[in-house]
């Protein structure tokens, strides 16, 4: 079964973009910052295509 998050279809707030775009301009691989975030991977993944964010692609 897929992990549940409590944050389902939450908005993103500004604090939560500011440190997406610092992890990923150190290079976390996508897994690692939605852990950090406590956000789904395909949450992280559609936000940082709408801020123009490249995420590495490690697992």
């Amino acid at each position: 079964m897929a992990e549940r998050f409590e944050r389902h279809r939450q908005p993103w707030r500004q604090d939560e973009i500011q440190k997406l775009h610092t992890l990923a301009k150190k290079g976390m691989a996508l897994k690692a910052i939605a852990k950090a975030l406590t956000r789904s991977e395909e949450s992280v993944k559609e936000q940082a295509k709408r801020d123009g964010l490249s995420i590495a692609k490690l697992h």
